[in-house]
Formats: structure tokens, sequence, C-alpha cells
């Protein structure tokens, strides 16, 4: 079963649906025992990241969190959750994140072209980079939906998917348990299924 970290902010019903559609058993949660006793967890987030931070802050989760994490739980930040993952975050401001991903978050628009817009909304092609049982059923140059206008910067060796944007954008991110999604999976029509699928498996 998977705990779909329930704090107020993000994408929880629509990757509610896609887990529903694809039989994987999940529930939306802020009790810590259902979190601890959970197989997998699931951290969503949509919107500013201070807002989710304090968010987060408020149900008094982030030590359990980071604990399930300690321990080998498998964890998957979706988009905001994703950047919620690494160890900094400088959107209108520095705000420590959850630090279970070394690296920071920064703005796109310093390091790309004027001619590009922020955010990166849209479908773009998801780039393999390394193996991971995320990817078991893609095939190549399969395309995923993002909406962001901060993006990852962190261990190459973390990357396992990106996506062109002028820049590399971390796609797909992965330290052993932890994983991370820049893109919508639930919003990813097949693809994203195909992805939500995999990370249902390696939890059983």
């Amino acid at each position: 079963m998977i705990a779909i970290i329930d704090y107020g902010v993000g994408n929880i019903h629509s990757v509610m649906s896609a887990l529903n559609k694809l039989e994987i058993e999940n529930v939306l949660t802020s009790d810590p025992e259902v979190i601890k006793n959970a197989d997998g967890i699931i951290l969503p987030g949509v919107g500013a990241f201070r807002d989710a931070v304090k968010s987060l802050e408020d149900t008094g989760l982030i030590p359990l969190i980071k604990k399930c994490a300690a321990d080998g739980k498998p964890l998957l930040g979706i988009c905001l959750g994703m950047q919620l993952l690494y160890e900094k975050n400088f959107e209108d401001g520095e705000y420590e994140g959850l630090g279970l991903l070394k690296g920071e978050v920064r703005s796109l628009k310093p390091y790309i072209s004027k001619d590009l817009k922020i955010p990166h909304m849209g479908w773009n092609r998801l780039n393999i980079k390394q193996d991971s049982p995320l990817f078991k059923y893609l095939e190549k140059n399969e395309f995923v939906y993002y909406v962001h206008s901060y993006f990852a910067r962190g261990s190459s060796e973390d990357i396992l998917a990106s996506s062109e944007y002028g820049i590399e954008v971390p796609g797909v991110v992965g330290h052993k348990n932890i994983m991370g999604m820049q893109f919508h999976p639930e919003k990813s029509s097949s693809t994203g299924l195909k992805l939500l699928k995999a990370f249902g498996e390696m939890i059983k």
C-alpha cells in the first residue's frame, strides 16, 4: 500500500486517480501510523516551495518522512514534491528542504535563453540516462508533461532521466530508495501510468 502524504498542497486527487486506474492500493493520509506501516510513500506538490515546506512542517511529519527514507522505504516526490527532497531551494528567498538528495533548486530563468518561456510547460521528450526499475515499461523517446519554473541542480549521478529546455532539466532523479519526478506522471498519459506502475511494483 502506498501512502500519499496529505499536507494540503498538491496534485493529490489526480495522483490517486492514476493509482486507482492501475489498481495500486493507496491512501491519502497524514496519520503517522498509516505512513509508518505503508510499503511506499508518495510526496506530491504544486505551488510555492515556501508554502509547501510550511504546510509540511505544520503536519509534524518531516521527521517521520526522513526516518522512513533512512529505513529504506521507497519514496517518490512528484513535481514540487521532488524539489522538496533537496537540501535547499531559492524560490523567493532561501529555504531548507528535506535534504534527502544532495543539491539545490534554482530558477530556470538565468540558465535558459530569453526566447524560452517560463514556466517550462507542456510535453517534452524524456531521455533516459541510467537504468532504473522505474523505466521497465518505457520505450525510447517517450514524452512527459511538465509545469515548472525551478529545477534541481544536484549530483549528475542522481539524474536517471532528463529533458532539454535550453539546459538539461532533471526529469527523473534517484538515489537508492529516494526518487523524484519533476514532471507530472499523473498528467503524462500512458507514459506516466507506466512509470507509476513500475513504482508500484518496486514496493511489493
